[in-house]
């Protein structure tokens, strides 16, 4: 049986006890992590396509971290004196797949940018999407074809 995950912006085919390498994630060596972006998961005929997501999750174990090989930038324009070089070492996390299809006990993404918007204080830094989501997570009414101080201007004076 296998899945398909997508975590760091790519998309990994994983077996249970494979180990794999991934972009670096905010877990400590030894804990369990869980990924609920599964996109596939099965084997054969019975196989679980989601749209876009299946509605389980792949768990596994942070086995290191680390930073990966060091690759070289080196710019240079010809018959004008500039060479520059500079060096990079892409961080990244080894984890251990444990389990398939087990149920998320993560909360899921939808639940994680409700709770952030709560705690969140509106500033007019924020994106107009971003004091949306505030102003339903606190259950404001505004009008989403409002004009970003409005919307501010609205939360402000329910949040009081």
């Amino acid at each position: 049986m296998y899945a398909i995950i997508e975590t760091g912006g790519k998309q990994y085919r994983v077996q249970e006890g494979d180990v794999i390498s991934i972009e670096k994630l905010n877990a400590a060596v030894g804990e369990t992590v869980c990924f609920d972006h599964v996109l596939v998961l099965g084997e054969g005929e019975g196989i679980q396509v989601g749209t876009p997501y299946v509605g389980t999750a792949v768990e596994g174990k942070v086995v290191e971290e680390g930073k990966g090989k060091k690759v070289i930038i080196f710019k240079y324009k010809a018959k004008k004196d500039y060479r520059k070089k500079q060096g990079h070492r892409q961080p990244y996390t080894m984890v251990e797949i444990t389990g398939l299809g087990v149920d998320s006990k993560a909360p899921k993404a939808e639940e994680v940018k409700a709770e952030e918007a709560k705690e969140i204080k509106v500033s007019a830094s924020m994106k107009k999407d971003e004091l949306i989501a505030v102003a339903k997570a606190n259950n404001i009414e505004v009008d989403e074809k409002a004009t970003k101080a409005v919307i501010i201007e609205t939360i402000e004076a329910a949040l009081k």
